[in-house]
């Protein structure tokens, strides 16, 4: 194991491994790091490199909250201003609220996980709550479709041609919307860089290997770790982690 992620110190670690081992690799899953694909070049001369389909799609989801986020922002100014206005009028500032009871600030707020899920899976709340929030932002309503279209991608595509062609298509479909509407910015700028990845991003399809075991155990890791404060006895530490999840 090794501290990080820099070139020289992880590379110079997997150099240990003799060659003839790590000619034996034939793929490898990782994120969109340019240090963690060089290492991987380096050091494994016969496999291919896989962009792990959860980085690229947190990727996708994330420029999403980048947009939603961006409107709260402005929301807030917007309502600062207005309670800064009332208070030299010398007048009670009430915010407006829609039916479901959330205010502005707090329609964009409580719509942050709605907008990583698809449709199928939303409570009725959610449900409630996205009707509004698409009737009166109608740039997250356009953003959260074409994300949903980025994951139907990977969920009906079972060769690298017919991936290659949807997301060629999801590519001039957020192009096209982006010339109609510069707030979906956020959206533009993650594409661009997917298109960077491509190669890598495509041979996902070939076995449809993935990191997301490793990554949901990350995540278990982390949120213990936030549980106990972090680690001053690291011993201790790795000592209580395999007990829970060995």
């Amino acid at each position: 194991m090794g501290k990080g992620t820099k070139y020289s110190e992880i590379r110079d670690i997997l150099l240990k491994i003799p060659m003839n081992l790590r000619k034996i690799v034939t793929e490898i899953t990782l994120d969109m790091s340019k240090s963690m694909n060089a290492i991987c070049v380096a050091s494994f001369p016969n496999a291919k490199l896989v962009t792990d389909r959860f980085h690229v799609q947190k990727l996708i989801g994330d420029s999403v909250q980048e947009i939603r986020i961006d409107i709260r922002r402005k929301i807030i100014k917007e309502e600062n201003e207005n309670w800064k206005k009332a208070k030299e009028e010398k007048k009670f500032y009430v915010t407006d609220t829609y039916s479901n009871g959330d205010s502005k600030k707090q329609l964009l707020a409580r719509s942050r996980y709605l907008l990583f899920k698809p449709k199928s899976k939303w409570t009725e709340r959610q449900q409630a709550r996205s009707i509004i929030l698409f009737a009166e932002y109608p740039v997250l309503k356009k953003a959260y479709s074409l994300s949903m279209y980025f994951r139907s991608c990977y969920e009906n595509s079972n060769s690298i041609k017919k991936a290659r062609s949807e997301l060629n298509k999801w590519y001039k479909k957020v192009e096209t919307e982006y010339s109609k509407n510069e707030s979906l910015e956020y959206l533009m700028i993650a594409a661009n860089s997917l298109v960077r990845h491509k190669k890598n991003i495509l041979n996902y399809f070939l076995l449809r290997s993935t990191n997301a075991g490793a990554e949901s155990f990350n995540a278990k890791l982390k949120g213990f770790r936030a549980v106990v404060r972090g680690v001053a006895d690291l011993n201790f530490y790795l000592f209580r982690v395999s007990k829970l999840y060995s």
